[in-house]
């Protein structure tokens, strides 16, 4: 499950929250993937449109693995939680 919402801060200036949650209908040991809520992802964008089809972005995301697949993650030495930035461009012809 997915939302965003782009939000304008001026005509060119575009901030864009977003939150993703991760469901899995059973575990699936071999994928490291647990049943249920398996992880939450939320992130920030902020994105400058050049023109519709063309905006630079910069952002930052946060996301945490939960329950049985954070299980998985700790197991091998994995941190269940991370975050991390972004950069990139939306485009589209």
């Amino acid at each position: 499950v997915e939302a965003e919402y782009d939000q304008r801060l001026t005509q060119k200036w575009i901030l864009q929250p977003a939150l993703e949650l991760a469901l899995s209908a059973s575990d699936i040991p071999e994928l490291e993937t647990g049943s249920g809520l398996t992880s939450v992802t939320a992130g920030l964008r902020l994105r400058y449109e050049v023109r519709k089809e063309f905006a630079p972005y910069v952002g930052v995301e946060w996301s945490r693995s939960l329950g049985e697949t954070a299980d998985y993650a700790k197991a091998r030495g994995a941190d269940p939680e991370d975050t991390r930035f972004v950069v990139g461009v939306k485009a589209w012809f």
